[in-house]
């Protein structure tokens, strides 16, 4: 997917919902246990009922692999039933893939080529050469951690070196690598007082934002210094949609989750149409 469409798609639906599709079958609804591919058959459900309000869908690829084979048979299942039934949604491995360039071409492969996602999540800790075989896939996004919403994120993200921050220098010296017009970059919504000297750094890049809803992040808070001329913006929601309810209305409670934020999201684009 281009970043065009992704642009496109976001305006048509007034919306930058994404939603993670983060299954654990201890949380699914119990009569989905008798299917014949629980973890497929929720997200299925998840997907057709929220495919209007999302322009994204995120599955985190450990609560796949922690299933063996079969879970990773579910992920396969899950990504070719977006992609053939709902081709103009943005699809992203949460993966968090990194290592020497070899070994980085070959995840790459595995997530762009093999199962076709259009964006997969990196780590940048080992740099250039680890990044850059991501950014070589055309019309591909590496979506680079930067600042994370988790506890510890800032245990070595915010450590002060003589220049600033060790997230600002991972963003600065990220766009100089070759391709780095196909970054995108992880910034977590339970830190939206960073947003501002974030887009300093990056104006232009899509932000992937994780954190707002069962992690406690403000939309509204991200949205005032994270928005750009493009939207800019990948809010996503995991826990607090696709586990509304655990009984036989779960799809229909995610949609109603899912709808809230979208709604959110339709009046503050609104203000700056």
């Amino acid at each position: 997917m281009t970043k065009k469409a992704l642009i496109a798609q976001i305006r048509k639906k007034n919306s930058f919902l994404c939603i993670g599709l983060d299954v654990d079958l201890e949380k699914i609804p119990a009569h989905l246990l008798e299917t014949a591919d629980p973890i497929f058959e929720f997200n299925k459900q998840i997907i057709d009922a929220t495919h209007d309000l999302a322009v994204a869908y995120k599955p985190n690829t450990a609560f796949y692999e922690a299933y063996g084979l079969d879970g990773w048979k579910s992920l396969e299942k899950t990504i070719n039933y977006l992609n053939e039934n709902y081709p103009e949604i943005f699809t992203i491995a949460d993966a968090k893939r990194g290592d020497i360039g070899n070994t980085s071409t070959r995840y790459a492969k595995a997530f762009f080529e093999n199962l076709s996602f259009d964006a997969l999540t990196v780590a940048p800790y080992m740099g250039q050469d680890s990044v850059e075989p991501f950014l070589a896939f055309v019309d591909k996004f590496t979506i680079l951690l930067a600042l994370t919403s988790n506890k510890g994120g800032l245990d070595f993200q915010g450590l002060q070196t003589d220049k600033f921050q060790v997230y600002k220098q991972v963003l600065e010296k990220s766009l100089t690598w070759k391709g780095s017009e196909q970054l995108m970059y992880v910034v977590g919504a339970t830190k939206p007082e960073y947003f501002k000297e974030i887009r300093k750094i990056v104006p232009n890049h899509f932000l992937l934002v994780p954190g707002v809803g069962a992690q406690g992040g403000d939309l509204e808070a991200v949205c005032k210094n994270g928005l750009n001329k493009d939207i800019g913006l990948l809010i996503n929601s995991s826990r607090g949609i696709i586990y509304a309810s655990n009984g036989l209305d779960f799809a229909q409670k995610a949609r109603e989750k899912a709808l809230e934020i979208q709604q959110q999201m339709k009046k503050i684009l609104a203000l700056i149409a």
